[in-house]
């Protein structure tokens, strides 16, 4: 099986060749494909992209850098934008834009917000196929996915310590952990009564809840608390609510 592989690739090379030359003989081939560009690390991922007639140019915004426009700024360009109501573009990750060249050109575009971020698409006067398949938009490269809070559990519903209840949580991923603290008043309504704040590692963390602190006055009554879990890339969990008495 492996010799008649390697056969057939030798007896290949000299009609793939020939079928090379005769392609590039003949006038009017299009050669190129709709294209996908990435927008990430404050460049374009094609340093001059070429296509042809009639085929299109998709951007995708991949991140971690999303502030930036595709501007015509060519004459042969002008009047295409991104973003076409603001000075100062911003994108979410995954985000694209497409624009589709009948006429044969060199296009010059660049980001409205950094004038370096700039590249240039060349349409030939060769008619291309507007139905081409582009090929899927390259992974993101920024992090969207939220962290997961679970196994919150207070060692006690009720205590009289300034140094709060012992407390665990289950979290994900490494970042900060959050509580919002609601003091329930005599009609039952919640009032904003402060936070805090703590680092967060993968795994169980304690940590000791409704403690006296910085921006948390603790006094005798019923709490409501909002704990929210936040990694490295700013993505916050899904809230969880808790209860506990302060005696």
């Amino acid at each position: 099986m492996v010799r008649r592989q390697l056969g057939g690739r030798r007896a290949l090379v000299p009609l793939a060749a020939a079928a090379l030359i005769l392609l590039l003989a003949l006038p009017g081939q299009a050669l190129a494909v709709n294209t996908r560009v990435s927008i990430s690390n404050f460049e374009w991922s094609n340093k001059q992209v070429h296509i042809d007639l009639g085929e299109s140019v998709i951007w995708d915004w991949l991140g971690p850098d999303l502030a930036h426009s595709v501007t015509g700024v060519s004459a042969n360009a002008r009047g295409w934008d991104s973003d076409p109501d603001t000075d100062a573009p911003d994108h979410r990750p995954g985000d694209s834009y497409s624009i589709q060249f009948n006429a044969p050109g060199t296009y010059d575009f660049q980001c409205k917000l950094h004038s370096f971020v700039r590249r240039e698409v060349v349409v030939p006067d060769i008619h291309g196929n507007p139905n081409s398949d582009p090929g899927p938009q390259p992974p993101l490269r920024i992090d969207i996915t939220p962290p997961t809070l679970g196994g919150v559990h207070l060692a006690r519903t009720a205590f009289n310590s300034p140094k709060g209840v012992p407390t665990e949580a289950s979290i994900s991923e490494r970042g900060s952990l959050e509580a919002v603290y609601y003091r329930v008043n005599s009609q039952g309504k919640r009032v904003y009564n402060g936070y805090a704040t703590w680092k967060s590692h993968i795994g169980f963390n304690r940590f000791s809840l409704g403690a006296r602190g910085k921006h948390f006055k603790g006094r005798p009554g019923r709490y409501h608390v909002v704990l929210r879990a936040t990694d490295k890339a700013a993505n916050e969990s899904k809230p969880v609510k808790k209860a506990f008495t302060i005696r």
